[in-house]
């Protein structure tokens, strides 16, 4: 038995339940939350060896590539907020438009939309990010060799780990959705619980990246093996677009929010600009949230009200900003913030075709980390939906994204999460994809006191803002913050209110919510799979969602 696989055993050991507690964070503790079991012993493991939280953070986006494939990927993208010896960092490694893409490349001879033509197959692949921005922040940042980040993920995908019982996170649909279309069942046909699954062409794929960096992925044997898929397929992905393919490093959405400093996602990324909405906006209604309970049928609305407009922004006005001229500084302005938050109805519903945006016409997967020294990692990265377009690159064994539903295929029409959006987010050769993805980190006085991030589409900013509620306002643990009831309003479809069945709306609070005109609604999937630590009076704190299947610890000097 391998030394990883030794790690895959015993990781089933680790549990919420097994947290400690320091009382100076600066002391040399450490913390993670993460998605699986796998990726928990290899940040331990990393972290022994002297790994800071980037060798972390590297170590367990390759090992979820491994163990968590409905999610985890180097055939997708993502974004990384890093905060490094007291400064914040974002890097963007989203994917691209391939340069053959066009703007009506979804619709029909009619101009309709062409139903899972953004989703399924090769055509739905975006030009993947992920092992250039892993690449990037490892040179910049990384303290151990590339090749020993890498090495616990060739690791499981040699010997293999044992298949969870909730392997998907958003449908159990995949195979029959695929069926037909894609090479998915070859490769994960065999993705059955309890059972030990190897994946050796991916092994193999990883060993070269381990060996030859970021190049072997876009210019070398791998990205050869990517572009035969593509040509087989019918997708668009050319030598051309891989080699052009560059990571963006940009300056973090950073705001101040009560004494503390949030960094997290700008654009193309809508999550931070519609996080600092949700939490300004809440503070200008305050009046109306005083001793409303959580998660009661008015605190419900009044979320609604705020969520509604955020939505109805995003819609019309953000895209890729090399791209897209986006309004960010009057979008996030007190004075246009002060405006929205007075357009609340807290009494009933607000007329949906009345909420306009509000300027004058002018799986996702996450995972947080905290190392000795107080340096931090918040990563989100995804192909889309679970197992993204289904499509398996042969000879290389990693699947491919379908993050192109992430553009307007046409102005007005929603995308698989029923996000509409405008020609600011339109199909373009080179572009990047707008995104609700929000990894984000707070600090007071320079210090880390919150990483959060979870997965979960359009639901994502609604939901770290709903974690830093139960947090700030209401006071809960971190665990039970975590583990709190969510719900999800987004303008359409109209009155809508989603809950999971993790923790359902129901009784009396259904009943209300009905009478005021809203249908409430169980979405199919659960909302998000948040991962966060936490400072808090000298004492650091993880919790993993207990939606998912995530581990966290706390580590002693």
């Amino acid at each position: 038995m391998s030394k990883y696989l030794q790690i895959a055993v015993s990781a089933a050991l680790i549990s919420a339940s097994s947290l400690t507690f320091a009382q100076d964070p600066v002391s040399g503790q450490a913390a993670y939350a993460v998605p699986d079991g796998y990726s928990a012993k290899v940040v331990e493991d990393i972290f022994k060896q002297g790994g800071n939280a980037v060798d972390a953070a590297v170590a367990t986006a390759f090992t979820l590539a491994v163990t968590y494939p409905e999610a985890g990927n180097i055939g997708g993208g993502g974004f990384m907020t890093v905060y490094m010896n007291g400064k914040p960092y974002f890097i963007d490694y989203r994917e691209v438009a391939p340069k053959a893409a066009t703007k009506d490349m979804y619709l029909d001879a009619k101009g309709e939309v062409i139903e899972n033509m953004s989703v399924v197959g090769a055509k739905a692949a975006g030009v993947p990010g992920t092992v250039m921005g892993l690449w990037e922040a490892h040179q910049r940042f990384g303290k151990l060799k590339w090749a020993d980040v890498i090495q616990p993920a060739i690791g499981y995908a040699e010997n293999g780990f044992t298949v969870a019982d909730t392997q998907s996170l958003y449908r159990t649909d995949v195979e029959k959705m695929y069926n037909g279309k894609t090479n998915f069942s070859k490769y994960f046909g065999d993705l059955k619980t309890g059972v030990n699954f190897k994946q050796p062409e991916l092994a193999k794929t990883l060993g070269r990246i381990a060996q030859n960096g970021a190049n072997e992925f876009y210019r070398g044997e791998t990205s050869k093996l990517l572009v035969a898929q593509m040509q087989r397929d019918g997708g668009l992905i050319s030598a051309e677009d891989l080699d052009k393919y560059k990571v963006k490093w940009r300056k973090p959405m950073s705001f101040k929010w009560r004494d503390n400093v949030i960094h997290t996602a700008p654009l193309p990324s809508s999550g931070g600009i519609a996080l600092r909405q949700l939490l300004a906006m809440k503070e200008y209604r305050a009046a109306d949230f005083k001793d409303v309970p959580l998660n009661s049928a008015q605190y419900m609305h009044l979320v609604s009200e705020i969520e509604k407009r955020v939505f109805a922004d995003r819609a019309d006005y953000l895209g890729d900003p090399d791209y897209t001229k986006a309004p960010v500084k009057k979008l996030t302005s007190d004075a246009y913030l002060q405006k929205r938050a007075a357009e609340v109805n807290a009494e009933k519903i607000s007329v949906t075709e009345n909420v306009k945006p509000g300027l004058e016409p002018a799986h996702t997967t996450h995972f947080s980390i905290l190392d000795k020294d107080g340096n931090a990692v918040a990563n989100t990265y995804t192909l889309n939906w679970d197992y993204g377009n289904g499509v398996v690159v042969e000879g290389a064994g990693f699947l491919l994204n379908d993050e192109m539903d992430d553009f307007s295929a046409k102005a007005g029409a929603a995308n698989i999460f029923g996000v509409v959006g405008s020609d600011a987010n339109a199909i373009e050769p080179g572009k990047r994809m707008l995104s609700s993805m929000s990894p984000t980190i707070m600090t007071h006085d320079g210090k880390v006191n919150l990483i959060i991030g979870t997965p979960g589409g359009s639901r994502i900013f609604t939901s770290i803002f709903q974690v830093i509620n139960n947090l700030y306002d209401y006071n809960l643990p971190l665990q039970q913050a975590v583990n709190a009831q969510r719900f999800h309003h987004q303008l359409l479809p109209k009155d809508v209110i989603y809950y999971d069945d993790y923790a359902p709306i129901t009784g009396e609070v259904a009943a209300q919510l009905k009478l005021m005109g809203y249908t409430v609604e169980d979405q199919g999937w659960r909302l998000g799979d948040i991962q966060a630590i936490q400072v808090k009076d000298g004492k650091v704190s993880a919790a993993s969602d207990a939606r998912g299947r995530g581990h966290n610890a706390v580590l002693q000097p």
